[in-house]
């Protein structure tokens, strides 16, 4: 059996994210290094009313979701293994992988929200749009003054603007047929040229970041931006910078966790937009996301294959 992990974005944080990890010791230690960050406890601070989708805060939560989610994973001791990350879940990735600990996953993920949040300023975001071809829709993207940021499927992409730009985008897709076309609940022109500072930024952070030893055997790790493995960490790192300012290939990166013969796939993370995907990419996978499962002991045991 192969085991394919894949780190959530952002978009789906909540309340009860932390339901299957809140009360796990191997968990702690994760908890404990985002608290300093945030101000307080993960756990208590998604209870407390705040604004969940706020870009710094966002992406530290889903790194948090991640990491937390992982040593779940670990109790369930998978003989064969791949990861990959989308967006911010990319660098959650390098940490499940064994190449950062958490305490610096967290402390790059504030970084790297923070470089982002310098080279916006007010008033960009992010829509999805899908059910036409995916250059027609980044076509369609160009005639408005937005620009590619992801594409998730054949038929399904993500761009990146000014949002006034983005609504009226919206309403030419629809118009031109497309099945689904909104803005999403980020507020960052995350992977497009308009933050070329951050990526430059980040990566100076990066390479900052001490690395280290992962464990053996390790996860197979995939890059977020192409899907192609990271058998050298400068490489990986080199790629995790450059994919703040360019365009996601999501549908490769599936791609890449088909080729290693995933046979299971868990979205670790808010939300279950990458299990929906995965389940349209990889059809003969059997797919879940973690909030499928009521219990922790539940998803080991899924893991394993009981």
């Amino acid at each position: 059996m192969t085991l394919a992990i894949l780190l959530s974005g952002q978009g789906g944080q909540h309340p009860g994210m932390f339901a299957l990890t809140a009360d796990r010791p191997e968990a702690e230690g994760v908890f404990a290094a985002a608290a300093p960050l945030l101000g307080h406890d993960p756990r208590d601070f998604v209870r407390s009313g705040a604004d969940l989708h706020a870009n710094r805060t966002g992406q530290i939560l889903c790194c948090v979701a991640g990491l937390s989610a992982w040593t779940l994973v670990r109790a369930a001791n998978p003989a064969r293994c791949v990861v990959v990350g989308y967006s911010i879940g990319d660098l959650a990735a390098f940490g499940c992988a064994g190449l950062f600990a958490p305490e610096t996953v967290l402390g790059l993920a504030a970084t790297r929200a923070e470089a982002m949040d310098a080279a916006a300023g007010p008033g960009y975001g992010l829509a999805g749009l899908r059910g036409l071809p995916a250059g027609r829709l980044f076509a369609l993207a160009g005639e408005h003054a937005c620009q590619p940021a992801i594409r998730n499927a054949a038929d399904s992409v993500v761009v990146g603007g000014r949002v006034e730009a983005l609504d009226a985008l919206c309403a030419a897709a629809l118009a031109a047929g497309a099945a689904r076309a909104l803005r999403l609940p980020v507020h960052i022109p995350s992977h497009t040229p308009l933050l070329s500072e951050a990526s430059a930024r980040f990566a100076e952070r990066l390479a900052e970041a001490p690395l280290t030893p992962p464990p053996r055997p390790a996860p197979r790790l995939l890059s977020g931006l192409d899907g192609a493995a990271v058998f050298r960490p400068e490489a990986g790192l080199a790629k995790l910078a450059a994919q703040v300012s360019r365009t996601l290939d999501w549908a490769a990166c599936l791609e890449g966790v088909g080729e290693f013969g995933a046979t299971r796939v868990l979205e670790l993370g808010p939300g279950h937009a990458l299990a929906t995907m995965a389940r349209a990419a990889l059809p003969d996978a059997a797919v879940h996301a973690l909030e499928d499962f009521r219990s922790a002991s539940g998803l080991v045991q899924w893991i394993r294959g009981a």
